[in-house]
């Protein structure tokens, strides 16, 4: 496995890779949870994610993906930023389904971490579902050393009769 930078070249692979790992869960489990929330907030889930993974890629603002590589195809990558000069946040973990429980997501969170580092970074952010979809990810980021923080996201669907409450 290479570890390296990503390069403009790397983004169209880097979004049908997106797409593959995260269908599982537009498709199926957070759909399940309030279909008429996810519907509205997720309908064009892959075109979202056409326009969001190659708006990580931008150095000029201090955003930057890693990616780990073996035999010439992406296994993961890390979309990581610098914010306020000493915070940092890793914005989206993605790694292959048929690499996962390799190591791939361990070696590029502690790589992108490892660069926070020296660049002055004090404190890195990253964020993930509570849902059964992201356990493995909880599960990472507690061995990595990161502590969850008590949030909660609520959402709710309107009808037509409450439009004039």
């Amino acid at each position: 496995m290479h570890i390296r930078d990503c390069t403009p070249a790397d983004v169209p692979a880097l979004v049908d890779l997106t797409i593959e790992v995260f269908r599982p869960l537009f498709t199926g489990s957070l759909l399940e949870l309030r279909p008429e929330v996810t519907r509205h907030d997720h309908g064009r889930w892959e075109d979202d994610y056409r326009h969001e993974v190659p708006a990580l890629l931008d150095p000029s603002q201090d955003r930057f993906v890693t990616l780990a590589e073996a035999d010439g195809r992406v296994l993961g990558f890390v979309g990581w930023n610098v914010t306020g000069g000493t915070s940092g946040r890793l914005d989206m973990v993605a790694v292959r389904p048929t690499a996962r429980r390799t190591g791939v997501a361990r070696t590029l969170c502690t790589a992108v971490i490892d660069r926070l580092a020296a660049r002055g970074v004090e404190v890195v952010h990253i964020g993930t579902g509570g849902d059964e979809f992201h356990a493995p990810a909880r599960a990472l980021y507690d061995s990595l050393g990161f502590t969850a923080l008590p949030t909660v996201d609520y959402a709710r669907a309107l009808s037509v009769a409450d439009a004039g409450r």
